[in-house]
């Protein structure tokens, strides 16, 4: 390694500087010093010099090494046994039903923290790194998490053109949330050094899967670390397979599986979960959440003892809060006009004069200076009484004035000194006393901000059908929350591929887009990808709309929800589930019931605000609530069971207990919301929109599929092109996919298809058929759409022909008989088969013409005196083929093969390979 000197004179291995620059520098080629061979330094000598060769011998060049001096000591002890890493820990620890290896001290020795964990042949790698200076204060953590799944972990590269991990894949967001959702709550208030939780995916079996085992090692790797965490994180997956809770089951075991439900926590509290389920009761998902809390403790206690023992000392002097006075000094400027701002029910006129008051209270702290009360504090100096010598006359001093003998002084008072506070404490103060004073109105009062009970619901109004050229389309309105879900359908060409570790391309026939523009709070903001939030949100609301959708061989249809938050106030993603839940009924979807999402919250302490001390559960939150709650636990189904569910904390975590009331006043909302999505007015129309394609599904035989396809798909997409229809799909169990705009062109598909694999029978007879081209040996003859067969100049004709012009011409329609199949499928048709007997028998009895004959168009016809039948066999066998090279060539023999092969023209040629691609039947 190149250095400067003075970062050589500080390390532990030998530096080289080139006494001049060569390109062996950069080449291949270039030798390497073997560290082991410490022979070749020229002994024990500070300084020595290495002269390096280029493969031809020339271009020499001199390089100095600087040594340490106790280098050749520590060489010689790790030598003699000594471990190259001395703080190389490598524990197992407990991991559901199985444990998991924990090394640390041996990669990313650099970082604060650096952990592998492996399961199985899953090896997940995990640092966490801290900013030496702390950020400006502010009130969201500066918590950067970012994992990747690498490409390399199952020995494969992207699929892309730049050949290596890109843009953070959808499913790598989501494992990103899970990872920061339950650190986020165990770090304190006032640290602000920047924090990075980077994990990568280095090894994959396809069997163990990775996100939990990532969410694991991010909580190993932040107890091991300086970060000043309260407690250790782990997190677990939850299995119901074969009416039995599974800890972290298998990839192949989750097929199975009636629930996903993921669970993190510390040893004492829950504080996150999220998963879906097929309707699970709320009763069996407390059971599946208590099994996961019990393998999350045991994995906590595990890596508590793990970072006492080989952990770092905690930077808890970096932890800056705001001065203890300035609550108060908030509260005196602001308290009473901040407590009749918030019962404001309107949220932008509410949010307008907080902001007013706000800005007040930022003058008055952070420009004019916070005074004292004088009487209060005393800012008045007191003198001291002077002692009064008793031989003297009393003399009677002014008020106010101090005897100093014959000088009488009147006293200033102290001017009080301004108190300044920064900009940004004040700011956190304040939206801490606006939270006090929120939760103080709900405990005290009974009452939110809106003027609701705690268990009410907003007004909800829904209508259908406001978009007419969309296939479906719902607006969904709940309080001053409202979302525009529309629905689109198509075919497999629409469905979403995902690339994954796997190995094989997965399509998604369902996926649900959210979007929540700036405006629909009403504040100026990017427009861009979707973010991390837009994400997540997102995917629960589609895995709570995944339940319900029919099967693909009951309506197969690509199906795709675009959720636009028109308004937010508050639970966007539960309104995105009843709007994509009626778009869906409007758009024609059968889906097998209704479904609604609705958002709980909690106040936890409530013996602070003069509350019993247990915390209140507050249905269907606004945003406000939101932020100053302790608790966002957004559940969605139905009646009956619960189709996806995700919660997050912002205190230290809850109990099974509170969970249980939410889920129960939870399942109380969702009735009321369903009740009132019932009554949707305009309703959903329940019927395919007359702009939505027509999808018909057709069954042909497997071995069909290839040759319907085509070399290079050539054929089918022949058959979209002559037929008109949008797209054809077809996959190797024979099922066919026709997609169209309009019935003409899926029937004509249908025929085409139809005839292209029917298996015809010998015997058969086709009327009214086209002559769809003509070559020098016969005609190509269309018995069905898209299926044509070979009518051989003998057998157009009951008398001879030079060429099949003399008798047909093309798009001339005649009848046919199926004479002979051969080998390859390909089709041998005959018009002489279908003539009159009489007319045979005397053409049986004629000569063949000689050339001159043949000149003469005009001569009658004669026919061979053979009967139909006995003519079918002979051309069957191929006794009686004649063929065309140059002039008239006899077929030699009974392969119809032969009979097909020409020599005359290219064209020929690439007729009868159009036909062996055509006419292969089974």
């Amino acid at each position: 390694m190149l250095t400067s000197p003075s970062n050589a004179l500080h390390s532990s291995t030998p530096h080289f500087w080139p006494v001049r620059r060569s390109r062996l520098c950069r080449s291949r080629n270039f030798p390497r010093l073997n560290s082991g061979d410490r022979s070749s330094r020229g002994g024990g000598g500070k300084l020595c010099s290495l002269s390096l060769l280029s493969a031809s011998g020339a271009g020499k060049f001199s390089v100095r090494a600087l040594v340490r001096p106790d280098a050749t000591e520590e060489a010689d002890s790790v030598g003699d046994g000594a471990l190259p890493f001395p703080n190389h820990v490598s524990v197992k620890i407990p991991f559901g039903n199985r444990e998991i290896l924990v090394e640390t001290g041996l990669m990313g020795r650099q970082a604060s923290s650096a952990v592998t964990v492996t399961d199985g042949e899953t090896i997940v790698y995990t640092t966490v790194c801290l900013a030496d200076v702390p950020s400006e204060p502010s009130d969201f953590l500066p918590l950067y998490v970012h994992y990747q799944e690498r490409f390399s972990a199952v020995g494969r590269t992207s699929g892309g053109f730049f050949k290596r991990e890109g843009r953070t894949k959808d499913h790598e967001v989501l494992i990103c949330r899970l990872i920061d959702r339950p650190i986020r709550p165990t770090m304190p208030k006032g640290f602000y050094n920047e924090t990075q939780i980077l994990s990568w995916v280095l090894s994959y079996d396809g069997l163990h899967a990775p996100d939990a085992l990532a969410v694991t090692s991010a909580g190993i790797a932040v107890a091991l670390s300086e970060v000043p965490n309260a407690k250790a994180v782990a997190g677990v997956r939850v299995g119901l397979i074969g009416g039995e809770f599974i800890v972290n089951p298998t990839v192949k075991e989750m097929e199975e599986s009636q629930l996903d439900l993921f669970l993190a926590g510390t040893d004492t509290a829950i504080l996150t979960i999220e998963g879906y389920s097929n309707f699970l009761p709320e009763e069996m998902l407390l059971q599946a959440v208590k099994v996961g809390q019990e393998a999350v403790q045991a994995t906590c206690i595990a890596i508590e003892a793990l970072a006492k023992k080989h952990g770092k000392p905690k930077m808890l002097d970096a932890i800056r809060l705001p001065p203890p006075e300035l609550y108060k000094h908030v509260k005196e400027l602001a308290g009473e006009e901040l407590s009749k701002a918030l019962q404001i029910k309107s949220k932008i006129s509410r949010r307008k004069a907080i902001s007013s008051l706000e800005e007040k209270v930022l003058t008055i702290l952070t420009e004019k200076g916070y005074v004292i009360d004088e009487e209060a504090f005393g800012t008045i100096e007191a003198q001291p009484d002077l002692l009064e010598d008793e031989d003297e006359d009393e003399e009677v001093v002014p008020e106010g004035e101090v005897d100093q003998g014959d000088v009488h002084i009147r006293p200033i008072p102290r001017k009080p000194i301004p108190l300044l506070f920064s900009e940004v404490d004040v700011k956190l103060v304040f939206k801490e006393v606006s939270s006090k004073l929120l939760r103080r109105r709900i405990v005290e009062g009974g009452k939110r901000s809106d003027g609701r009970t705690l268990d009410e619901i907003r007004p909800i109004n829904s209508r259908c059908g406001l978009l007419p050229r969309a296939h479906g389309s719902t607006l969904f309105t709940r309080g001053e929350t409202q979302a525009l879900a529309v629905v689109t359908l198509g075919d497999k060409q629409m469905a979403q591929r995902i690339d994954n570790l796997e190995g094989s391309d997965e399509y998604k026939r369902f996926y649900l887009q959210y979007t929540f523009p700036p405006s629909s709070v009403g504040e100026v903001g990017r427009i861009g990808a979707p973010s991390r939030r837009e994400v997540g949100h997102g995917t629960l609301a589609e895995r709570a709309l995944e339940t319900i959708l029919p099967r693909d061989e009951d309506f197969p249809y690509t199906i795709r929800v675009e959720s636009t938050v028109i308004e937010s106030n508050g639970s966007s993603s539960m309104a995105s589930v009843c709007g994509g839940c009626l778009a869906l009924q409007d758009a024609g979807v059968p889906v097998k019931c209704s479904v609604a999402g609705i958002a709980m919250g909690m106040v936890w302490d409530t013996e602070e605000f003069g509350g019993d001390g247990l915390p209140l559960i507050l249905s269907d939150i606004t945003g406000a609530e939101d932020a100053s709650g302790d608790m966002d636990f957004k559940v969605a189904g139905n009646e009956d069971g619960v189709t996806a569910f995700q919660m997050d904390i912002k205190v230290g975590g809850i109990t099974l207990e509170i969970m249980e009331k939410a889920l129960i006043q939870a399942k109380a909302g969702r009735h009321h919301i369903l009740a009132e999505m019932a009554k949707c007015s305009p309703p959903p129309t329940l019927s395919l929109s007359k702009y939505a394609p027509l999808i018909h599904i057709m069954k042909v035989h497997p071995s069909k599929v290839y040759f319907l396809i085509g070399s290079g798909g050539k054929k089918v997409k022949s058959i979209i092109e002559e037929s008109g229809v949008e797209g054809i799909d077809m996959q190797d169990d024979g099922t066919v996919k026709i997609m169209a705009n309009d019935v003409a062109s899926l029937e004509r598909a249908k025929a085409i298809i139809g005839g292209l694999t029917m298996v015809p029978a010998l015997g058969d007879i086709y009327r009214n058929c086209e002559i769809k081209s003509m070559a020098p040996y016969g005609a190509f003859v269309e018995i069905a759409p898209g299926r044509e067969g070979l009518c051989h100049i003998s057998e157009l004709s009951a008398e001879w022909l030079a060429k099949p012009e003399d008798a047909f011409k093309v798009g001339d329609r005649i009848d046919v008989k199926l004479i002979e199949v051969n080998e390859k499928g390909q089709l041998r048709l005959s018009v002489r088969a279908l003539l009159p007997e009489s007319e045979t028998d005397k053409d049986s009895q004629k000569q063949q013409p000689t050339s001159d004959s043949t000149k003469d168009k005009g001569s009658p016809r004669k026919y061979v005196n053979t009967s139909s039948k006995d003519r079918a066999s002979k051309v069957a066998s191929g006794d009686d083929l004649v063929l065309k090279k140059k002039d008239v060539r006899r077929a030699t023999g009974g392969s119809s093969d032969k009979t097909m092969k020409s020599n005359s023209s290219s064209n020929e040629e690439e007729r009868s390979s159009l036909v062996n691609g055509e006419a292969t039947i089974s």
